[in-house]
């Protein structure tokens, strides 16, 4: 009997079940049919979402430490049995180790439509089975990164360079333990400064941020009584809340309890009502307390248009706690990433393989994207094939070999990609409503392409 109350976090191990039944279907008839020859899966998003003209690729690292530690354990193969697998089959399974190679775009590239991602070459079997997982990691991991990307543009007026003024606020928004742990990583990749997320912010070696709530101040006799208290026991995180009653009789009462108490105050934050007025006076006060120092925080289900509109109309506020957008990326919650397989190796020769499907085409082969790069603009990929030789910088990059990981990568590492990767973009893409990104196939893609149709 299974536990309806089991909390359903995975470990590593584990995840060999997070995978759609067919997979597993599949893959117990390759192996009784002795069909596992080396094949190519690759994963691309075949259609940017609604409101994205491009993503920030995004997941690849925690996702490939889940494959490198995939396991069929005893419980796995138990509740297989009872599925009906055989046990020449289960057998397999408990030897599994992925042994194959993973080419990617390193987090923090920006991608477009049907630009391969990730490629995977392994044994059919070894390849197969890891499509529900890619996808679940892969896709999520990249709406969260664009969107919170999109918010760091919002924040400075469509240039880059503004992640240190944004906040992830969202682990409550988010859909369950997994997506508030990927949403902080993710958006800090993006350039985001710190996460409300202690759990998070202690696994990944990030800056936890945050302060007090109104409940705090509706815990004491009176709102400055409860300033006065705050600075006291966190002189060093001096942020008081100022909206839970009269927001600026706020800002005095925090102005005077700073000086009541000696303790610097470092900011404010603005939780509701008209942010850009209210920061407008709020910041006229601070001014005139020669606290010209004191930073201003906004809160309160802030999404990116808004964002952006308050830093058009000149709102002086520094710093943006974002939630529910950021971690739910409302207005194109899904990116709806594929895993095709594109070419096996039989009979000692590679074949291309493509769908016809109307509306789900694929293009044969194992490929490659190069992009060019003009006067420190990009300026158009082209989607080739791997063996070809194509004018640009190529984008997927070696990640696995024989199964194990090649290089780990920092925090800082991934972010400063974001950050070029963002700078390079042309301005109209940068602030929407540009012209879309131009995306070529190369001559080999193309007449690939006709051969396997004709095929």
């Amino acid at each position: 009997m299974g536990d309806i109350n089991d909390p359903g976090l995975l470990s590593p191990g584990q995840t060999s079940l997070l995978i759609d039944q067919y997979e597993l279907t599949m893959a117990a008839s390759y192996h009784r049919r002795r069909i596992n020859e080396t094949a190519v899966f690759e994963l691309f998003f075949r259609r940017l979402p609604p409101n994205r003209d491009w993503l920030v690729a995004c997941g690849a690292g925690p996702t490939l430490r889940l494959v490198e530690e995939l396991r069929f354990g005893e419980p796995e193969l138990g509740f297989l049995r009872k599925a009906g697998f055989d046990e020449e089959f289960l057998a397999a399974l408990a030897k599994f180790r992925f042994s194959g190679e993973v080419e990617g775009m390193p987090e923090g590239t920006l991608a477009f439509a049907d630009e391969p991602v990730l490629r995977v070459t392994a044994p059919r079997i070894e390849a197969q089975v890891l499509e529900t997982l890619l996808l679940n990691q892969i896709s999520f991991q990249t709406m969260i990164a664009t969107k919170a990307a999109r918010l760091v543009l919002a924040a400075g007026s469509g240039e880059p360079g503004s992640g240190g003024s944004v906040l992830d606020f969202s682990p409550r928004r988010d859909h369950g333990i997994d997506a508030a742990m990927k949403a902080a990583r993710a958006s800090a990749i993006a350039g985001c400064a710190g996460t409300s997320n202690v759990a998070a912010a202690m696994r990944f070696g990030l800056d936890p941020v945050g302060t007090m709530a109104h409940s705090y101040v509706l815990s004491f006799p009176t709102e400055t009584e409860a300033f006065e208290a705050f600075l006291q026991d966190q002189p060093g995180n001096a942020v008081l809340l100022v909206d839970t009653y009269d927001t600026l009789e706020g800002v005095r009462n925090a102005i005077a309890a700073s000086r009541r108490t000696r303790v610097p105050l470092l900011g404010i934050r603005l939780d509701s009502g008209d942010l850009a007025a209210l920061s407008r006076e709020a910041r006229r006060l601070l001014d005139e307390a020669g606290m010209s120092e004191t930073r201003i925080v906004a809160s309160g289900d802030l999404a990116e248009p808004r964002i952006a509109e308050l830093v058009s109309e000149g709102a002086p506020i520094d710093v943006w706690g974002v939630g529910t957008d950021l971690g739910t990326s409302p207005d194109s919650p899904v990116v709806n990433g594929v895993y095709k397989l594109v070419a096996d190796h039989r009979e000692g020769a590679w074949r291309g393989v493509a769908k016809a499907s109307e509306g789900k085409e694929t293009r044969p082969g194992a490929k490659q994207v190069y992009r060019r790069v003009r006067d420190g603009e990009i300026a158009g990929d082209v989607i080739g094939l791997e063996e070809e030789s194509i004018d640009g910088h190529p984008l997927l990059v070696p990640m696995m070999e024989a199964g194990r990981i090649l290089q780990a990568e920092s925090i800082e590492q991934m972010r400063a990609r974001t950050a070029r990767s963002l700078a390079s973009l042309p301005a109209g893409l940068r602030r929407g409503g540009g012209r879309a990104y131009r995306v070529g196939y190369s001559p080999g893609l193309r007449e690939s392409r006709a051969d396997a149709v004709a095929g």
